[in-house]
């Protein structure tokens, strides 16, 4: 059979699920999860093989209201993404159903003359009259060309869901290897493993004002690597917190995000925590091109 190959973008609004699908579709980890709102900063790209088809499936940031620099540049990311794709998959958090963003992501997609599936998730939680009446409301929209019921978290529906995908994928080449499931740098990796173990720990708005860069990544003599992380915080008492009671916050932090970096990578890594205050970090440049995000957006 000839080889097929499809972009596919991921878009919704803030917490619908994006990233656990990506990484249920993927069977990897490539994409952090949390339970708080617009954990997804930027593009993340998770490769599917199925047969002889690869799909390529971009998770991006939630879409909502942006008011600030950094969540314009978040936003426009999830935009710019779904214009280079062949397929614009529309996820919706069936429990909460048509919400403002929803609605406003809705009518921008309507306005582009996209080719739209919607996929209605976590409907384990939801009462089955209650689902009906949405995909109804969908039906409405006169938008999607198919609407899939699915959970990503225990995985019901996926599999009808990427055999549709599989159909509708065009004749050519694979863009990745066969052994490729994304296309993060390792750096950029390391940094959002402890960034979900920010959010994770963390909380109220504390993570949103924190960003982590991965300053130096070493290969030692023995096999193991060396990885040594910036945590910026926009003031001292947040430092203060982000450190914790004789440094206990930040070792936690640090010991949760190397062992998942150790299972990941399949071999020792010595991960090195520094909580830095930077006021103005989300205003430097430097921080929007190590994420690939637009500073100017």
């Amino acid at each position: 059979m000839a080889p097929r190959c499809m972009l596919v973008t991921l878009l919704g609004a803030p917490n619908v699920g994006k990233s656990t699908l990506l990484n249920r579709m993927v069977g990897a980890k490539v994409s952090i999860v949390t339970p708080k709102v617009q954990t997804t900063r930027s593009r993340i790209a998770g490769i599917g093989l199925f047969g002889e088809t690869q799909l390529v499936f971009f998770d991006t940031p939630g879409i909502f209201k942006p008011k600030k620099r950094m969540q314009r540049a978040m936003v426009e990311a999830a935009w710019s993404c779904a214009h280079q794709s062949d397929k614009v998959v529309l996820i919706i958090d069936s429990c909460a159903g048509l919400t403002s963003d929803t609605c406003r992501v809705i009518g921008k997609l309507q306005r582009a003359h996209f080719s739209v599936t919607a996929v209605l998730n976590k409907i384990d939680l939801i009462q089955r009259p209650k689902l009906l009446k949405l995909i109804s409301n969908l039906d409405d929209e006169q938008l999607f060309q198919d609407i899939f019921m699915i959970s990503a978290l225990n995985g019901d529906g996926v599999k009808d869901f990427l055999e549709k995908l599989k159909t509708e994928a065009p004749l050519g080449p694979w863009l990745y290897p066969e052994d490729q499931v994304s296309d993060i740098p390792l750096r950029m990796f390391a940094s959002e493993m402890t960034r979900e173990k920010l959010f994770l720990q963390l909380q109220n708005e504390l993570p949103y004002s924190s960003n982590v860069l991965t300053e130096q990544w070493r290969e030692q003599k023995d096999g193991s690597v060396r990885i040594d992380q910036v945590i910026f915080v926009e003031r001292q008492s947040q430092k203060v917190i982000v450190v914790g009671k004789n440094g206990e916050r930040v070792k936690s932090i640090g010991t949760a995000a190397r062992r998942e970096l150790e299972s990941f990578l399949e071999r020792r890594v010595h991960l090195f925590l520094h909580v830095k205050v930077r006021h103005d970090w989300s205003e430097r440049p430097e921080h929007y091109h190590d994420l690939g995000l637009d500073f100017n957006a």
